[in-house]
């Protein structure tokens, strides 16, 4: 066994030196933006990094966030990030036109390094994990730039995919813009969480920002009741297919369309069809009324 052991590490030695082996373990860049797809602002961005960093892994996680919808942004940057290694660098270009209320940062949060704006969206992160280090970025006057995705924060993220400190591109801060939306409020005697919607998915399920974490501490055990618009639920389930009773024949069943509230994979709760989707039976959004912002409550009894 142990000559065993000492021909696989020789072999395990050999491949990391071979270019296959480093390109797996090569920086990883994501992007997640307002751009859509029509404008040549996403190339522009891989061509920048690839310029500054020719083996870099650049992986697009979305390009279709609704323009300046910072709450949006927030939910599928904190829903994607856990799934990339540790190291990986998330630009987030949503509202990142630099101004002197929306300053240009980097941070340093559960491992994963973050280039966006100072302007709420990662509050849906740091209010769980506090980030190990935050910096202002001041190297706008080094960077000729009208699009900051693109200029600044491209050099930020290939400074860090390098291995360099936060502290070269910016001056320590000590918080992180909040914004309102993101927070739940609970009542002063814990009866009652009011929340919004703050996405609707591509099956049209409406997403809010009542956390799994927030609904349990705040239940203790009680009964309660979702409610959103004029729909009452009794029941979280944890899987859309909880819903239906699969001891009744499949050719009986009558479950597509099926409303139903749930803790998402996001463990947010979500408001959804089973089997709905925006082009055949419609879904949550369109068939019950619900919209970005619209209220949801949680009321204990």
């Amino acid at each position: 066994m142990f000559f065993f052991n000492r021909f696989l590490l020789v072999i395990i030695e050999t491949l990391a030196d071979q270019p296959l082996f480093k390109q797996i373990n090569m920086a990883v860049i994501t992007l997640t933006t307002d751009f859509g797809i029509k404008d040549p602002s996403v190339g522009s961005v891989k061509g920048a990094l690839l310029a500054l960093l020719p083996d870099v892994n650049i992986i697009d996680i979305t390009h279709a966030i609704a323009p300046f919808n910072i709450p949006e942004a927030a939910y599928i940057i904190k829903g994607a990030y856990k799934s990339f290694p540790q190291g990986t660098v998330h630009i987030i270009g949503v509202d990142s036109e630099l101004s002197p209320e929306n300053k240009h940062i980097a941070l340093l949060l559960d491992g994963h390094y973050f280039v966006c704006a100072n302007n709420g969206i990662m509050s849906m992160l740091s209010n769980h994990i506090a980030p190990q280090k935050i910096v202002e970025i001041n190297i706008h006057n080094q960077v000729h730039t009208s699009f900051p995705a693109l200029d600044v924060f491209v050099h930020v993220a290939c400074h860090i995919a390098r291995g360099g400190d936060l502290g070269v591109i910016g001056k320590p801060i000590d918080s992180i813009k909040p914004i309102r939306d993101l927070t739940p409020n609970v009542s002063d005697d814990q009866t009652k969480i009011m929340g919004y919607v703050i996405y609707v998915d591509n099956y049209g399920n409406v997403v809010t920002n009542i956390s799994r974490d927030l609904f349990l501490k705040t239940q203790k055990g009680r009964s309660y009741k979702v409610n959103a618009r004029n729909y009452t639920f009794e029941t979280i389930y944890e899987t859309y297919t909880d819903i239906v009773n699969f001891e009744i024949p499949a050719s009986e069943r009558q479950d597509e369309g099926k409303k139903l509230a749930l803790f998402n994979g996001s463990d947010f709760l979500e408001i959804a069809l089973y089997k709905g989707n925006t082009g055949h039976v419609g879904g949550a959004s369109t068939l019950m009324g619900l919209r970005e912002r619209d209220v949801v409550t949680v009321n204990f009894i």
